[in-house]
């Protein structure tokens, strides 16, 4: 067997969602509540107009979940009391000698690090749980890892931070060298590009201690899109800085240097938490389209669309609005696991 984790921008059979339940990232009042599960289904219906969206979700929320998703997203019930589904759910990979084979990485999730806030022990039991409904073999792992903390170009380059697959509250006894090696045997990686760290709000009580798919990713090989904070006032200016000047010197698969292209956060820098970390990074590549993280700032999303139309081209960018998702922790690309087809799975649309 030789697994290998397709780009993004590779074609989808479709994408992987779960659904929000009872627990913190709901929220304390019916108010939070409701605009969780309302910006959960509205990124679920963007997807939905260019390729299929399974939701899994928890028999307690079934109703509820059908009123807002109605025909357009197929419903999956199974236990649940996470819903990040890029970090609970599986990893999809396939077979370079068995092209008719699905493979789905079961990787360890233990809440970020099991730390006193994380409920995680229904959903650590999520990846067998998809694989088994989309028929896909289950590739078993010791590492403790979430697809938020990895990106890769399909062509052999993963990007990753040393802060999360060398988190002791992960993988107390894991170096660089077996970290490396997992990733290669599971994902077909060749080349490892580590990211020191990610952005600063990561690091807070509720962060995942900085996942990469919030500062970079690979649009194509040899080409990375960087998160760029303008604001000298806010952290994340000197930080992405620095991440952008260690990629300069970075290379992919192949040996080319990295062409870097700046996706400028929106200009607003502080919630009521404080630092914010909203990020155009996190989108979706989707069939025909890329599902955009929005901030209700009318000329930064534009910005971001275009910047991405031409990083994927032929695609459609749309916007959805993700300041309650980033409220809880996340972004688009947090909530979604994309599922690719098979034996088409080199081609691009």
């Amino acid at each position: 067997m030789t697994w290998r984790m397709p780009a993004e921008s590779a074609p989808h059979e479709r994408t992987w969602m779960a659904f929000p339940c009872a627990g913190p990232t709901l929220g304390d009042t019916p108010q939070a509540a409701e605009e969780c599960y309302r910006s959960w289904s509205a990124v679920a219906h963007s997807i939905a107009a260019f390729e299929p969206v399974t939701m899994v979700v928890d028999p307690s929320e079934t109703g509820r979940a059908r009123d807002l998703l109605g025909s357009d997203v197929e419903i999956l019930e199974a236990p649940l009391d996470e819903f990040w589904m890029r970090d609970v759910g599986p990893t999809f990979v396939l077979d370079a000698d068995r092209p008719e084979v699905l493979g789905a990485v079961d990787w360890i999730f233990n809440g970020w690090g099991d730390h006193e806030w994380s409920q995680w022990r229904k959903s650590a039991g999520m990846a067998r749980i998809v694989a088994e409904a989309s028929g896909a073999e289950l590739v078993s792992s010791l590492l403790v890892n979430e697809g938020g903390g990895i990106h890769v170009d399909g062509a052999g380059t993963v990007l990753l931070t040393e802060t999360v697959q060398l988190d002791p509250r992960r993988n107390p006894y894991a170096d660089r060298a077996r970290v490396e090696a997992e990733l290669a045997r599971t994902l077909g990686a060749t080349h490892f590009v580590w990211l020191p760290r990610g952005l600063s709000r990561d690091y807070e009580q509720f962060g995942t201690n900085g996942h990469v798919d919030i500062v970079a990713g690979m649009p194509a090989p040899g080409q990375v899109l960087v998160h760029h904070q303008p604001d000298p006032d806010h952290p994340d200016h000197a930080v992405t800085r620095e991440l952008r000047a260690f990629l300069a010197q970075q290379t992919d698969a192949a040996g080319r240097p990295f062409e870097i292209v700046d996706v400028p956060a929106p200009e607003t820098i502080t919630d009521d938490e404080g630092f914010v970390d909203w990020s155009y990074i996190n989108h979706l590549v989707v069939n025909d389209g890329i599902v955009v993280c929005g901030f209700g700032e009318e000329k930064a999303d534009a910005v971001a669309r275009e910047i991405l139309e031409q990083a994927y081209p032929g695609r459609r960018a749309v916007t959805v609005d993700s300041r309650a998702i980033f409220e809880r922790g996340g972004g688009i690309h947090c909530i979604t696991q994309q599922q690719p087809a098979l034996r088409t799975e080199g081609a691009t649309r």
